[in-house]
Formats: C-alpha cells, structure tokens, sequence
C-alpha cells in the first residue's frame, strides 16, 4: 500500500494505524483524514476503503451523506453563516452578502488563496444570538453586516480578494 503523506506531514498509514482495521471504522478515518488534508481526496478514500476492507461506493457514500465532509479543498478557514428560521429573519442574508462582498465568494465557495471558504448551515441552535456567524472555531452572535469585517479579521490580515 502506497503511504500518502497528510497536509500535516503525516503519512496515511499513521491514521490507519489509529484505528481497527474494520468497517465500524470508517467514519473516525474519515474525520482523520478530513482534519488532516481539510477535505476527502478521491484518491485517500479509495486507500480508506481497501484498507479497511469496505467498498469504495459505501465510503463515497459516508463521506457525501454528512456535511461536515467535503470532496472539495476547503480554505484554512471555514466560515459559517446560520440560515435557520430565526437567523434568516434577523439578517443571515445580509451578511452572507457582506461577506460576498468583502472576500467575492459565494456560499460553498472558496477563495482564490485558500484563505476562505464559506457555507451556510440550516441551524446552529443558538437561535437567541442570532442572527450567527461561525469563523473557524469563534462564533459570533447578533452578527450586521458592519461586524463582518472585524470577525473576518479575527483569523489574521489576508490579501484584498
């Protein structure tokens, strides 16, 4: 088996090895993989599969089923806008526009440096803050379009997109 080294230097087998070899594996591998690369490269699932013996289709299926995987490369930050009922009615559309307007990306797209990515969610349940803002691991409640900037900042300077 070939060693596919992770974003973090370290190789594949070393996640294999974390865990049994066996089917009831596979979503502890995929979460090991997903935060080691930051998404589900086709190639590494397909040395999930046969390295825990289960089909390539069922390990396709577990990683598009769940949307905390992604097929796609994701930014180093991953940017979370609540569009829950009550999110929605205090303004989640207008600070997915900001944003957009700020970094010009669009939901579930990713900037040009790999800086961003951004995605909507149905619910955060944190309903009494909304609307919500997810950057990275920092949530932000009662989010305007004027906050955005500031959160955004948060993860550190980037480029003008």
């Amino acid at each position: 088996m070939n060693s596919i080294s992770c974003a973090d230097g370290q190789p594949m087998e070393a996640i294999l090895e974390r865990h049994p070899r066996e089917e009831a594996s596979l979503i502890q591998v995929l979460q090991d993989v997903h935060r080691a690369y930051n998404y589900l490269p086709c190639d590494v699932l397909v040395q999930v599969a046969e390295a825990l013996d289960v089909p390539v289709a069922k390990v396709f299926s577990v990683a598009t089923f769940y949307k905390a995987f992604s097929l796609d490369p994701q930014g180093k930050t991953i940017i979370k806008v609540c569009t829950g009922t009550a999110c929605h009615i205090r303004g989640s559309g207008q600070v997915i526009e900001e944003i957009t307007r700020q970094l010009g990306i669009g939901p579930g797209q990713t900037t040009s440096d790999m800086g961003f990515t951004l995605k909507t969610v149905n619910c955060v349940g944190a309903c009494a803050m909304a609307p919500v803002l997810i950057v990275g691991d920092q949530v932000h409640g009662g989010v305007k379009p004027a906050k955005v900037a500031k959160a955004l900042n948060q993860e550190g300077p980037r480029d003008a997109h």
